[in-house]
């Protein structure tokens, strides 16, 4: 019997489908006896090997993307850094920081000092942070001679033996010790019979004064009281330095309480 012959054609090639999906192949068999037979063949196409240049050329894109995005955010942080450093004024270990926005045409130099009060509604103990506004450069107010240091007491007496009223400025300044020395806790009153307590050092004693040099001096045992020599009109620039030596104790006693 004749061996049978095979002759094949292909009649049907289906379009690869996605990487890693089945894929079939319909082929059609003729016999010697003419009769023909339908085979199909499948199989699953393996999932294309990126080329090696493809695979340099993508990476080389992704490295782009990630080192343009660190240098945004480095020059971010940096200009941020350089307003905050260029914006502030460490004097004493007391941050100020310049205000060009709160009075037009004019530079403050705000700080703050934390606080706590009891709210009047729900009673509970509330802790903020409450700013002062300087007028002067603390850098120019660290060059006004001070005397001695400050020792804060839980009262202090405030007297004056000259009107400063210096075009409105005098007010403001005493005005700003008072609230100064109300946030920090001391009781400030006004008592021209009063004078300082040398020997025990009870209560703080602050007087204002005129003279040929603004500076400020401590005197008596307990070193509680305090001069501020005012000269031609220079009240600001007194009773600022006296502030700025307040503030520097309070952190220190602060810092203290931290440790």
């Amino acid at each position: 019997m004749p061996k049978e012959r095979k002759t094949t054609k292909k009649k049907e090639v289906k379009e690869p489908k996605p990487e890693g999906e089945k894929v079939c192949e319909i082929f059609e068999v003729k016999k010697e006896e003419g009769r023909e037979k339908i085979v199909e063949s499948c199989g699953t196409e393996e999932p294309k090997a990126a080329s090696d240049v493809q695979r340099k050329k993508e990476n080389k894109i992704f490295k782009i993307i990630i080192i343009t995005l660190i240098g945004f955010i480095l020059m971010f942080l940096v200009v941020v850094w350089a307003v905050n450093y260029f914006n502030q004024i460490n004097v004493g270990g007391v941050i100020f920081e310049m205000d060009k926005t709160t009075m037009t045409g004019k530079i403050l130099y705000k700080t703050s000092i934390p606080v706590s009060y009891k709210d009047g509604t729900t009673g509970k103990v509330i802790s903020a942070d409450y700013n002062f506004y300087f007028r002067t450069d603390p850098r120019i107010l660290e060059k006004v001679p001070f005397q001695g240091k400050i020792n804060l007491r839980d009262n202090m007496v405030i007297n004056m033996t000259e009107d400063f009223n210096c075009d409105g400025y005098g007010i403001i300044a005493v005005a700003n010790i008072l609230k100064l020395y109300e946030v920090i806790g001391v009781k400030v009153i006004k008592d021209e019979d009063a004078t300082c307590d040398e020997l025990y050092g009870r209560y703080m004693y602050l007087n204002l004064k005129g003279g040929e040099e603004t500076f400020v001096n401590t005197y008596g045992i307990q070193e509680t009281c305090q001069n501020i020599y005012i000269n031609d009109c220079e009240i600001l620039e007194g009773t600022e330095r006296f502030m700025l030596e307040t503030l520097i104790e309070v952190n220190k006693n602060l810092d203290k309480k931290r440790d």
